[in-house]
């Protein structure tokens, strides 16, 4: 190779993986910049009488937690593109806000108050929108999720079984735990048992460690268990980083350890129907919204696939 041309690849490659590494570095910013939600354009064109059946039958409340701090940088744009497509959203804060509005569950802001925060969130739900759906879903206000890969995933599960569904951690707990990030997912009858017994701090823990841990603890405590969401090809639905993350598998040394399925990356290990990816920017909710609805390749039509695993 010529010189002038490994100079050329040399840096177009350390520049993709700066551009990569600033996207992280902004995705977990503080500090991110908010912007105006971008105006409305063209519907997709489709059928899409499958997608309208399952939102009937396959009723699905999200609850986003968000931050006084959050509201106008990312929760605002969450409402803006997949949020809609929830039976029911509600955003979940530490002090009410009724313009945009929010729930707030009186749980001082912070991380070691995230727990305090998903504890008090769900026992909301539980005695305010328990009849309102039959799989309640708590995601991240950097959380983007494709509501109708997720209905079909649910369209073969039991919402009176005591189940949950995430990307699935195996420490900390017997069955491990499900990532907060990429958003997990309870059915009915385990929201039933979190409101009867969630508030006893001999099941489950009220407030500090890592949300999710001991969310997932609670959960065992409950007798809820952990489902397996991976397709039936293996492919993981659920993502707790943002598609390129997943895709280059440039993961944190702790993923490796933790992940229960082997920490894969490239194309073939994402699910044809993926549900949720974590960390993403505002911006990139509008990329996601674009790619995922309203691009098509012509002259190539997709038939439905049938990817979900026979439940036992």
């Amino acid at each position: 190779m010529k010189r002038g041309t490994l100079n050329f690849v040399l840096g177009l490659t350390f520049g993709l993986v700066f551009a990569y590494f600033g996207n992280i570095y902004l995705a977990t910013s503080e500090d991110e910049p908010s912007f105006k939600v971008p105006r409305g354009g063209h519907s997709h064109h489709g059928n899409d009488t499958e997608a309208k059946k399952l939102y009937d039958q396959v009723r699905v409340l999200c609850w986003v937690m968000t931050s006084p701090q959050s509201l106008e940088k990312k929760a605002v744009h969450v409402r803006a593109t997949w949020g809609h497509r929830c039976n029911k959203l509600i955003f979940i804060s530490s002090v009410t806000n009724a313009s945009f509005p929010t729930i707030g569950v009186n749980v001082s802001e912070g991380r070691k108050h995230l727990t305090g925060k998903t504890m008090k969130a769900f026992q909301y739900v539980f005695h305010h929108h328990f009849d309102d759906a039959d799989w309640f879903m708590k995601a991240d206000d950097d959380t983007y999720t494709i509501l109708e890969n997720l209905r079909y995933f649910l369209s073969s599960q039991n919402k009176d079984s005591p189940i949950f569904f995430g990307h699935h951690f195996k420490p900390y707990a017997k069955q491990g735990y499900l990532s907060g990030g990429a958003g997990y997912i309870i059915s009915k009858e385990a929201l039933r048992r979190v409101g009867a017994h969630g508030t006893k701090a001999s099941m489950c823990r009220q407030d500090g460690g890592y949300e999710d841990v001991e969310f997932g603890k609670c959960m065992q405590n409950l007798g809820v268990k952990v489902g397996n969401s991976t397709d039936r090809f293996g492919r993981s639905r659920f993502h707790c980083f943002d598609p390129a993350t997943h895709l280059i598998g440039v993961y944190p040394k702790m993923y490796y350890t933790f992940d229960a399925h082997g920490a894969k990356n490239d194309r073939e290990s994402i699910s044809d129907y993926a549900i949720s990816f974590h960390y993403v920017l505002p911006a990139n909710m509008y990329v996601l919204e674009y790619f995922v609805y309203n691009l098509r390749p012509y002259g190539i039509h997709y038939e439905h696939q049938d990817l979900n695993q026979e439940v036992r």
